[in-house]
C-alpha cells in the first residue's frame, strides 16, 4: 500500500509552500492523488518521490524584492549604504527579476 501524505508533509518534502501546491493543483500541474471527505489533499509518497527529482522552476516567475528603509531623512546616508549592499547581493542572482524598494519613514 502506498503511503499518503498531507499537503503540509508534501510541501516539506518538495521544498515548496502549501500555497504553491494549491496553485499547482489549480493549474493542473500536480493534482492530489486523493481528497478526504473534508476536502483535504493527499499525495502518494511514490508520486512525490518521482517528481521531486524533476521539479523545474520557470525563472521568469521568480523575483527578488530588496527593501531598504530608514526612519528619518537624517539617515539618508544609511539608506544609500543599505541600497548599495542590496544591489551587490542582487547582482549575484543571475537573471532573476529584481525590484528595489527604498523608503524613508516619517
Amino acid at each position: 500500500m502506498n503511503k499518503l501524505l498531507s499537503i503540509g508533509q508534501a510541501s516539506k518534502m518538495l521544498g515548496v509552500t502549501i500555497q504553491t501546491l494549491r496553485n499547482w493543483d489549480k493549474k493542473g500541474l500536480l493534482k492530489p492523488d486523493e481528497l478526504t471527505k473534508g476536502g483535504d489533499r493527499r499525495y502518494k509518497l511514490e508520486t512525490l518521490k518521482a517528481i521531486n527529482h524533476n521539479i523545474v522552476f520557470n525563472r521568469d516567475d521568480l523575483k527578488t524584492i530588496a527593501y531598504a528603509r530608514v526612519s528619518s531623512h537624517d539617515q539618508k546616508e544609511d539608506l544609500v549604504r543599505q541600497v548599495q549592499i542590496l544591489e551587490l547581493y542582487c547582482s549575484k542572482l543571475d537573471d532573476m527579476q529584481k525590484v528595489m524598494i527604498e523608503n524613508v519613514g516619517e
